[in-house]
């Protein structure tokens, strides 16, 4: 039964919440959802995300990769034979890594469909429940503070902290969020690239003077400086996690020979999908770096997809950081993954457990 389709469809989903970082503000996740359907009716799900600033992707341009090169190598294809498919489907365009990895999710997820497991299951997961992080957008300290207290009364005990805002007072944000929530509470810290290598160096030595228990800081300086980023982790005692500087095994490789960072965050929409995820997770294993995995701003059904696989991860390691699409207003799907609380918990049902597309999409 191979596959006979591979469609995609547009979502615009407001967020509940304006969201800030250093780098741009959203208020609503623009995205291709890509299905692929078997001669038996049976769908899988992925998901594309636009983001002009990090990627570099947009609506128009993961369409056309969709439509055209990755649609070819798909049609007429076993989707049981995920491995060689999503092989072809990683060489069949050049960078394009968020349409690739809609259509590498979609094929994963209709392999486990096809076998009526979850997709986590089918991944090798030992559980359907994976813990997360949730972000703190940026912006005025008091406004942060006051979100912190918001988070934490929800049962949220690490807190991502989006700093690196040109001219904001970074430090004092961080007391402030540290004052409202009190010991007990684990803080990351996400530059988003908002600093130099010496400003980092400076401003982690500050945090670490506060006392509070900062996890680790993510990606302080800009993507392509890999010496900055060497600089930075070879100064700080806290650990240092690479970010946007990390899309491919040799970015990867890169950071390991230089030193340049002591945990990297892997999202699909970077690297291609789950196939690329799981070989970067076991590089990073090999080399002795830390990983996390994360998302962009998108939808229930990325995020479900990176769950998926954090849910194969080994007790113990650093949470996910898998809080997207908490900040949707809506699903722009029937079934899938819900937040509960601090967790996010997918469903005991074939696949991502999406049944279709909701009505208000």
């Amino acid at each position: 039964m191979p596959v006979v389709e591979l469609r995609t469809h547009r979502v615009r989903v407001p967020l509940h919440t304006p969201f800030s970082t250093a780098v741009r503000t959203v208020d609503h996740v623009e995205a291709v959802l890509v299905e692929a359907r078997d001669e038996d009716g049976r769908s899988g799900w992925g998901e594309a995300t636009e983001n002009w600033r990090v990627t570099g992707a947009s609506l128009a341009g993961i369409e056309a990769a969709v439509d055209g090169p990755l649609r070819a190598v798909v049609l007429g294809r076993d989707p049981d034979a995920t491995e060689p498919l999503t092989r072809d489907v990683g060489r069949a365009v050049q960078g394009n890594q968020a349409a690739r990895s809609a259509v590498d999710c979609a094929l994963h997820d209709l392999a486990a469909v096809r076998l009526s497991v979850p997709l986590a299951r089918l991944l090798g997961a030992g559980t359907l429940r994976v813990p997360t992080d949730v972000t703190l957008a940026a912006g005025p300290a008091e406004r942060m503070r006051s979100a912190a207290e918001q988070r934490r009364s929800e049962g949220f005990d690490v807190l991502k902290i989006k700093l690196g805002d040109p001219g904001g007072d970074d430090l004092r944000r961080l007391k402030e969020i540290g004052a409202a929530v009190g010991p007990g509470v684990r803080l990351r810290i996400d530059a988003n690239q908002g600093w130099t290598p010496k400003q980092a160096v400076r401003l982690i030595g500050e945090f670490e003077q506060t006392g509070l228990d900062i996890e680790l800081v993510e990606q302080p300086v800009a993507a392509g400086d890999f010496d900055g980023m060497a600089y930075v982790t070879a100064r700080t005692g806290v650990p240092v996690m690479a970010d946007e500087s990390v899309w491919s095994p040799a970015d990867a490789l890169r950071l390991i020979r230089t030193r340049g960072a002591d945990l990297i965050n892997i999202k699909l929409a970077k690297c291609g999908g789950l196939r690329p995820a799981r070989q970067l997770m076991a590089l990073a294993e090999a080399a002795g770096v830390g990983v996390v995995l994360g998302s962009m701003m998108e939808t229930h059904v990325g995020t479900a997809a990176t769950a998926a696989l954090a849910a194969t991860a080994r007790p113990g390691g650093l949470l996910p950081d898998l809080d997207a699409a908490w900040w949707l207003s809506r699903p722009p799907v029937t079934g899938g993954m819900v937040y509960d609380g601090a967790e996010l918990c997918l469903p005991d049902a074939p696949g991502l457990g999406i049944t279709g597309l909701a009505h208000t999409a």
